[in-house]
């Protein structure tokens, strides 16, 4: 496993990179005056322990929070209908709800690096974990469609920086194992998205039919999420147990790095952007679309959750291959035509093939994790991981804003899912053509480097 990111020739990885090698234990302390190497070689034992245990808890932490990731939005999904009559929403309003994750992880992911360079990523994403608790108690029954709307954003600002820092703490506390962590933290994200999809009906149903107690249920998953992150926000020695080993240049290079200037990073923000549109149309409208073809409203929540649940399995796989490639661009190939062959079925036959359909879209949204795979790979440090994931995600989700809306104004208007499944698979084209750029074998701090030179040569 360790040795998975040294086999693949891509430069952030490579073994030549700084990061590619996995960090050592501290060696002992110079030996004082009074100390002597007696003294150096206890401090060393004692310095062990601690790395141990914080790593350990650092995966905990990182498989918590991401089944944390999701949850609030696709519980949503499944009682969107019910969510509609009980609040009075129209159906663009409804489309505009669907609309609020990507506007809340666009405005407050790009805030996520400036909060951990001043309180450390733990901090942060401890402290998401409890707003997305405290959301998830609030927006139902806050009362009204603006409060539920407030109580959703508070959930999502949560998940946003969580979201941004999570191939942060990977790239720095694992760079030798960036394919398998966030392979890890892929498929735990994606289990909480499938669990939360399957199990919110039955789960309101047994608590008496309420939707709001069916949504605020999941608040309980996120308390437990803040547990193993405490340890770590006050014992700051931990994230001094795990150095980043990167070179004076490297370091020079991401202090002074201007991401707009590197074309692989707007290549990753504009496929982000068009998987992170396709995901959320897929969690706030699909099962209203089986609904529509007669499915019932229960194994309409279940597809969902066969949807997200392919993510589980997938999402582990996916990062260990892009990994072991120079070049990603045939894993996006393979992840668009599933897509697009699963709206040709939406489109065809909704009900009569609808566990096929779910099966194809749950492949298609694995775009996800390659996104955050590449993320890891693009970049030669946490820091610059911590820029270029910004970038990526919060553009990203600027771009993915209208999609959820307009399949809601589309659906109304034009009284059937036609024109909206056409949408979804005309986004999955241009996916494609920038999935396939991004994947290029390159760092965006090279990139930037080599557009300055040849600025400065034509100077």
């Amino acid at each position: 496993m360790a040795s998975e990111e040294t086999t693949t020739t891509s430069p952030a990885t490579s073994p030549a990179s700084p990061t590619a090698t996995p960090a050592p234990h501290p060696g002992p302390s110079t030996p004082g005056p009074s100390t002597g190497s007696a003294g150096s070689a206890g401090s060393a034992e004692k310095r062990a322990p601690t790395r141990a245990w914080a790593t350990r808890l650092v995966v905990v932490g990182i498989v918590l929070a991401a089944l944390n990731l999701r949850p609030a939005i696709t519980s949503l999904g499944a009682l969107l209908e019910e969510v509609r009559d009980g609040l009075g929403m129209s159906g663009t309003l409804a489309g505009l709800l669907t609309s609020v994750p990507p506007l809340c992880f666009a405005v407050f992911g790009v805030m996520a690096p400036r909060f951990a360079r001043r309180f450390g990523p733990s901090a942060v994403v401890c402290v998401g974990m409890a707003a997305i608790a405290a959301g998830l108690v609030i927006r139902p029954f806050i009362g009204g469609t603006a409060g539920f709307l407030a109580g959703t954003a508070l959930a999502l600002m949560g998940i946003a920086v969580s979201n941004v820092l999570m191939p942060v703490i990977v790239k720095r506390w694992f760079p030798d194992r960036v394919g398998s962590m966030t392979g890890l933290y892929s498929m735990a994200l994606a289990l909480g998205t499938s669990l939360a999809a399957a199990l919110t009906v039955p789960m309101t149903d047994a608590l008496g039919g309420r939707w709001q107690t069916g949504l605020a249920v999941w608040a309980v998953l996120a308390v437990v999420a803040v547990v193993p992150w405490i340890p770590l926000v006050r014992d700051r020695s931990a994230a001094s147990a795990a150095p980043e080993h990167v070179s004076a240049t490297v370091r020079h290079e991401d202090a002074e790095l201007r991401i707009t200037r590197s074309r692989t990073a707007w290549a990753l923000a504009v496929f982000f952007g068009l998987q992170a549109t396709a995901a959320y149309i897929t969690m706030g409208w699909m099962p209203q679309i089986f609904r529509d073809a007669g499915v019932p409203a229960g194994e309409a929540g279940v597809l969902l959750a066969v949807t997200m649940a392919m993510g589980v399995p997938l999402a582990f796989v996916i990062p260990r291959v892009a990994t072991r490639l120079t070049n990603q661009g045939p894993v996006v190939l393979v992840l668009g035509l599933c897509g697009l062959s699963g709206y040709a079925g939406l489109y065809l036959a909704p009900a009569g093939g609808a566990w096929v359909w779910a099966l194809l879209l749950g492949v298609s949204n694995c775009a996800f994790p390659l996104a955050l795979t590449m993320v890891g790979m693009r970049a030669k440090s946490s820091a610059g991981v911590a820029k270029l994931s910004a970038f990526a995600q919060s553009t990203g989700y600027l771009i993915s804003i209208p999609g959820p809306l307009l399949v809601g104004v589309l659906y109304q208007h034009s009284g059937g899912w036609g024109l909206p499944i056409a949408l979804m698979a005309g986004l999955m084209v241009p996916q494609i053509i920038v999935g396939t750029l991004a994947g290029r074998n390159r760092t965006v701090e090279d990139e930037v480097a080599a557009k300055a030179a040849g600025a400065a040569g034509t100077a």
